[in-house]
């Protein structure tokens, strides 16, 4: 409960520094999205929260997320085939996404994005963040591959 709390107070501060209103809604999905060790879809936090939320619609989520992204409390990341994950790790580092089935994780290790941003930097460019995605094949998927 209190990492719970610790999340809750985290986005409350936010909010209140910057004039926003504290809704339950915004509390209910970031709690959401924090509590789970996996990438979500709008749709999977609606999914998730439509308990504790009922009515809360599609538009509402994607707005608050929209809303924790501009805080700086999630990362928005882009999976290539068109789908798009929020992920509230927003410490810097890399995702792999498998071609085949869409899974995407963590990968763990250094990314050291401050190299790229430094040279858009350089051509004028005012970037905010940089990401590092890696695709290919998931291990189950390149397992089935090699069978196939």
């Amino acid at each position: 409960m209190a990492a719970t709390s610790q999340i809750d107070q985290q986005l409350v501060a936010e909010l209140r520094e910057r004039g926003l209103r504290v809704t339950p809604q915004r509390i209910v999905i970031h709690r959401a999205l924090c509590s789970q060790s996996r990438h979500m879809t709008a749709e999977q936090v609606l999914a998730s929260v439509s308990d504790v939320l009922p009515g809360t619609s599609l538009p509402t989520v994607y707005a608050t997320l929209e809303l924790l992204e501009g805080l700086g409390l999630v990362r928005r990341v882009g999976t290539g085939n068109g789908a798009v994950v929020f992920d509230s790790r927003i410490e810097p580092h890399a995702h792999t996404v498998c071609r085949r089935c869409g899974a995407i994780a963590d990968l763990e290790g250094t990314a050291a994005p401050d190299d790229v941003l430094n040279r858009a930097g350089a051509t004028g460019f005012v970037p905010d963040h940089a990401q590092l995605v890696v695709w290919g094949l998931c291990a189950a998927c390149a397992a089935t591959a090699v069978r196939s």
